[in-house]
């Protein structure tokens, strides 16, 4: 591998009212999907020969369209989904911050080992995103693409560019973020949250947990 693309999943009527969906399968809206649709007419053209995703909803759904121009299925691998968030799912920040005001001040406290209520750690996410990561590796493909979500997308850049300020990375609703390898074999940033694509379609941005307060 090469070359790695890191596509955030298109919009879902969640993210229009920020509300925050760990797990929970919430669909595309149409705006998302029109999202997708745009990113499809131009992913052909930039090489990708491997396609993987998360197996929520909103990430299947998006690499489906990607997979129609690609002319590929996709490859779903449960470890890329979004951290699992538990009694957190289905609220907006505001109602985390005054429902759960305790664990929502022993999260900043420990942002990477704190396990949500009901859900997981971040340290928990990573530990799968990068066996995935691993396994994606192995399986060859010069120019792999990636539906995946915040958190995850976040951790993998954090590994491979070497780089803890990966977490503070935008990364809005059908975004595309590229890294590739040099000759010395380091991985380097080429585009950060790019939305060129979309070719004017709003993208949202909602930050993670630890960047809102």
């Amino acid at each position: 591998m090469k070359r790695l693309i890191l596509i955030r999943p298109g919009e879902t009527s969640w993210n229009r009212f920020g509300r925050w969906q760990g797990w929970v399968n919430v669909p595309l809206n149409e705006h998302g999907r029109q999202q997708a649709r745009r990113l499809a007419r131009h992913i052909r053209s930039i090489g990708v020969n491997m396609l993987y995703s998360s197996d929520l909803r909103r990430a299947a759904e998006t690499a489906a369209i990607l997979a129609e121009s690609l002319g590929f299925a996709p490859i779903y691998d449960a470890r890329l989904r979004e951290r699992h968030i538990g009694n957190w799912q289905g609220l907006t920040m505001d109602e985390i911050v005054d429902w759960y005001p305790e664990e929502y001040q022993a999260f900043l406290k420990n942002v990477d080992g704190f396990q949500v209520p009901g859900g997981e750690s971040r340290a928990e996410v990573r530990a799968r995103a990068l066996a995935a990561l691993d396994d994606i590796q192995g399986r060859g493909g010069s120019t792999v693409a990636v539906v995946s979500h915040t958190t995850a997308i976040h951790i993998l850049l954090a590994k491979l560019l070497d780089d803890e300020s990966m977490f503070s990375l935008p990364l809005s609703n059908m975004s595309v973020t590229t890294i590739a390898q040099n000759a010395d074999g380091q991985w380097k940033m080429i585009a950060a949250n790019d939305v060129l694509h979309l070719e004017g379609l709003e993208a949202q941005h909602v930050p993670e947990l630890e960047d809102e307060r």
